[in-house]
């Protein structure tokens, strides 16, 4: 486990922190070793080791099925969800690195490509920033060729128009507009909320407008809002009876889905075979170099979010980071699995 601290105190509409917590897994067979992750407590790294790491020690390298569902049946009595699935995804991700390892190739080619390369949206603008850092950290995303941002609300509901105006003024008219309020509104605010940045401010996605688990609250803004608006939820998601349910539910326009919290890709895989069963684009949460490969082989993705801390923290600790171009993450199929690896020597002051 790594504590890597933010480069300055963060915010959104519902939380703070000053600091985020990495746990990684080796898995390895074969003469090769893969590595995974996930943006997760200690808590997490506990069941790794106790629960997770004995079930499917000297199991076939090459049954990630079998060892994904072994692992989910030994949390029964600790609690599958949340820190659980969490547990599940660094090691699930570790054994696809692996496997690919171990074949011969990149993960992109792995899973099986539908597309070279995956559109980023440049994801930030903290509550705790000012006016200017805002305006800079998103046009300095429209300036690398990023052509949606997105920025934090829902911290002071009577500032929140003056700020969204604020950073469509900075990013210009042709760039796309994103807000997530990280469940931060009242059902009818959130509908006065969205009528105003939609008007006002060109917004084309609304995050989180109610926390996710108010799947009514959402279908009530779904419905309500304007129509060139996508309400957008998902990201705390776990088990796949998770998603199932938002989709029935009739809840968003786009649902949102992490690797890191569902299951890794395993789970993530399972995510996206529901939205092709529901015809409903699948948006990639956090982890842009985890998700990169995956991004690849997924029919319903439409981007990934290329958030701030996540891009920093890996820029820190691995190798092999994928930069963008033209707004864009593209796979390095010479590279074998995720095509990432740990530098030790700069990891270690941040250990845990």
């Amino acid at each position: 486990m790594y504590r890597i601290p933010t480069d300055q105190p963060e915010s959104d509409g519902t939380l703070k922190w000053d600091h985020t917590d990495v746990v990684f897994v080796h898995a390895s067979a074969g003469g090769s070793t893969g590595l995974g992750w996930s943006y997760a407590s200690r808590a997490t790294a506990d069941l790794i080791h106790e629960i997770l790491r004995p079930s499917i020690a000297g199991r076939a390298a090459l049954d990630i099925g079998g060892c994904w569902r072994e692992m989910v049946h030994r949390l029964r009595n600790v609690g599958v969800p949340g820190a659980g699935m969490m547990a599940v995804a660094a090691v699930d991700i570790a054994l696809w690195d692996l496997k690919a390892k171990l074949l011969g190739v990149s993960l992109s080619n792995l899973f099986g490509i539908v597309r070279d390369e995956v559109e980023i949206y440049g994801s930030g603008g903290f509550t705790s920033y000012t006016e200017r850092q805002v305006a800079a950290q998103l046009s300095g995303w429209v300036e690398a060729g990023i052509r949606n941002v997105k920025m934090k609300v829902g911290r002071d509901a009577t500032e929140d128009p003056h700020r969204v105006g604020a950073a469509r003024t900075a990013i210009g008219e042709k760039t796309g507009l994103f807000v997530d309020a990280n469940g931060a509104y009242s059902r009818k605010q959130a509908l006065t909320m969205a009528e105003g940045f939609a008007n006002e401010s060109n917004v084309l996605w609304f995050e989180e407008p109610r926390p996710s688990n108010d799947l009514e609250g959402l279908r009530f803004l779904r419905r309500r809002a304007p129509v060139a608006m996508d309400i957008a939820a998902g990201e705390y998601g776990d088990l796949t009876e998770y998603f199932r349910r938002m989709l029935q539910a009739g809840s968003v326009d786009c649902l949102q889905a992490d690797a890191t919290r569902c299951g890794g890709y395993t789970g993530f895989l399972k995510v996206a075979a529901i939205c092709d069963a529901f015809h409903m684009p699948l948006s990639a949460h956090c982890a842009p170099q985890l998700h990169a490969h995956v991004g690849c082989a997924v029919n319903a993705l439409r981007h990934i979010e290329y958030f701030h801390d996540h891009n920093r923290i890996d820029q820190l600790l691995f190798d092999g980071f994928l930069d963008p171009a033209h707004g864009c993450l593209k796979p390095d199929a010479s590279r074998l699995g995720h095509g990432m690896s740990l530098k030790d020597a700069d990891a270690a002051m941040y250990r845990a």
